[in-house]
């Protein structure tokens, strides 16, 4: 049963890579992932955040783009809310890492479903915030 459940982790995250926007060839993407309805920065995600805020302090001349999102739980609006503060939380604490808040871009983009996901359901591949770094 947990092979199944790691397979199936697998499938979810191959499929939410493939709906990422391409970027460019030299961009770098960090997602930090949140539990539902939260804005809160784990450890794993402060480590994520971390390593986002090395590679664009090693050059300068790259722009941070965060995006934020929600799963597809709750209305709309509470949705793009969501998305925003997450967004903004990630760049605050890009921010605290040495980051300049003049190189970062926040956007949200409120709910989104992760492909294989049931609209409405708890998504944990939506519920996160996107950092690329990029020229």
């Amino acid at each position: 049963m947990r092979r199944i459940a790691a397979v199936m982790s697998f499938v979810a995250i191959a499929g939410w890579a493939a709906s990422v926007p391409a970027a460019k060839a030299d961009t770098k993407t960090y997602p930090v992932f949140f539990q539902p309805w939260s804005a809160a920065i784990s450890k794993t995600a402060s480590e994520t955040i971390a390593a986002a805020a090395r590679a664009a302090l090693a050059d300068p001349s790259k722009s941070v783009i965060v995006t934020g999102a929600a799963d597809t739980v709750g209305s709309p609006l509470a949705n793009k809310y969501m998305s925003e503060a997450r967004a903004q939380v990630v760049s605050d604490a890009l921010a605290a890492d040495g980051v300049a808040v003049s190189r970062i871009k926040v956007r949200a983009s409120g709910a989104t479903n992760a492909p294989g996901a049931v609209p409405g359901s708890y998504a944990q591949f939506s519920r996160r915030a996107l950092i690329q770094v990029s020229d």
